[in-house]
């Protein structure tokens, strides 16, 4: 009974008890892997069972990624090019719209085919030349990067110098040669020559003239490259000038055609280039004269209203001092005729008073320095009060005859290249009508008073030092001749 007891208690606690675990396989061990230290301290911050270390660490290597792909991406690029211009430079059927005909490709500028010569607004002249002469690249030298030494720009740039007027022909030879490679003669490299040549028209324009014409005098027109084209390229004559003459010189002589010739020693080349006429060369300078002539006329008007006020202070001025000798000359006549005092009492105060104004007189001619006259005093008293006026007006006297000289200095050039264009230059088109010009004539004439007065003085101080010099040598003269003689 005890054993049945025993028996089915263990078997109630089997079934009981728990199932017992499956048997546990144990995988290989991986091999250590070292982690990042940024990783690493990222992954010690997170939780278990979460993704957020990856996406942080895909936002840091993001920007690096990037910027690899980028210069890949550019070395990618660079080659290609560097390759295809390669290739196009050893076969020429490979380059970019071969295959399309000409009327498509997009149109180039025209060669330059003649020169200029403009003009600038700090007076030198401009000259462009079209070179038509390469120096070719060395190809064998360069081989690996001759395709990357194409450039869009291979195209003949034409050249442009400065030159002043009075520079000679020959500055100008240098600087073009400058720009030549040399010329091969006899096996030696030599350096080009280059000359000059203007048209010739005296013989073809005394040829038109009915009349009997002078041959020894030069034809002329003045109109440049303005002139009508009345002969042909074979019926022109052309002379050969020294690399001495001056530039502007040589450009007036020129300006009787219509344009000059430059040719190149040893290449066969000659360049022609337009002659300025006129209203190119003076063009800068009238377009300045007619910005100071606007700035002039509204100047003058502020200068002839204070001019006027100052003349009228200066004439009431002198109207008050007669007023003042009239009243003194009633005053003495009242008190000598009509009353008791007579005349021994206004004699000795007449006798005073007009010696008092007589050395009054005297002392301001010792203070001015200056002739006691009428038009002394009023220009004394005519310039303060214009200075007055000037300064309340706001009219800088400094600037105003800075700015006419100035204007005056424009006229007068424009003039000599009108008299040596032979034109007819109007110049009231320019100072914007015959106010200015008078203003401007006013004022020249007053500084060439001024400048005679100057030059007079200069003059006289030059006379009275040779005096001077001549005295003292004779004074040595007779000193050497008393201690000879002793």
């Amino acid at each position: 009974m005890n054993h049945a007891s025993r028996r089915l208690s263990t078997q109630l606690c089997r079934l009981s008890a728990p199932a017992a675990p499956a048997p546990i396989t144990l995988a290989a061990p991986s091999p250590w892997r070292p982690i990042p230290w940024r990783l690493a301290a990222v992954e010690t911050r997170t939780r278990p069972f979460t993704g957020t270390a990856i996406w942080r660490k895909k936002d840091l290597d993001e920007p690096e990624r990037k910027a690899k792909e980028l210069n890949q991406k550019g070395l990618d690029d660079h080659e290609k090019d560097v390759k295809l211009r390669q290739h196009q430079v050893k076969r020429p059927w490979l380059r970019e719209n071969a295959d399309k005909p000409p009327a498509d490709q997009p149109a180039q500028n025209n060669p330059m085919a003649k020169g200029k010569l403009l003009t600038t607004p700090t007076r030198l002249l401009k000259l462009i030349l079209p070179l038509p002469l390469a120096i070719e690249k060395d190809k064998d030298n360069n081989s690996k990067e001759y395709g990357r030494s194409i450039s869009v720009n291979d195209d003949i740039q034409p050249l442009a110098l400065l030159i002043h007027p009075q520079q000679p022909l020959s500055y100008v030879e240098r600087l073009i040669q400058a720009e030549l490679p040399p010329v091969l003669e006899d096996g030696r490299e030599k350096i080009p020559n280059i000359y000059f040549r203007a048209e010739d028209t005296t013989t073809d324009r005394a040829k038109e003239k009915k009349g009997p014409s002078s041959p020894h005098v030069a034809s002329y027109s003045g109109l440049g490259h303005e002139a009508e084209e009345d002969r042909k390229d074979s019926e022109k004559n052309w002379v050969r000038w020294s690399s001495s003459t001056e530039m502007g010189d040589f450009i007036r002589d020129a300006a009787r055609g219509r344009e000059f010739a430059i040719e190149v020693e040893g290449y066969h080349l000659e360049m022609r280039v337009g002659v300025p006429s006129f209203s190119d060369r003076t063009y800068y300078m009238r377009l300045r004269l007619r910005r100071m002539s606007k700035e002039i006329e509204e100047l003058s008007r502020i200068k002839t209203e204070c001019d006027l006020l100052a003349h009228k202070s200066a004439h009431t001025l002198a109207k008050g001092g007669f007023a003042m000798l009239s009243a003194w000359w009633g005053i003495v006549y009242y008190v000598t005729f009509h009353t008791e005092f007579g005349w021994d009492l206004v004699e000795p105060i007449t006798y005073l008073a007009g010696l008092t104004t007589i050395m009054g007189g005297y002392l301001w001619f010792l203070y001015i320095s200056r002739d006691l006259s009428y038009k002394a005093a009023m220009n004394i008293t005519v310039s303060r009060r214009q200075n007055a006026l000037y300064e309340s007006r706001g009219f800088d006297l400094h600037k105003w005859e800075n700015l006419v000289q100035e204007a005056n200095a424009l006229r007068k050039e424009v003039k000599t290249v009108a008299s040596e264009y032979d034109v007819d230059w109007d110049e009231t088109k320019d100072l914007g009508g015959e106010e200015v010009k008078e203003v401007l004539d006013k004022e020249k004439k007053k500084n060439g008073r001024h400048e005679d007065d100057e030059e007079e003085a200069e003059e006289e101080e030059r006379s009275k030092t040779e005096k001077d010099k001549e005295k003292e040598e004779e004074e040595q003269k007779s000193k050497e001749e008393k201690k000879e003689s002793e």
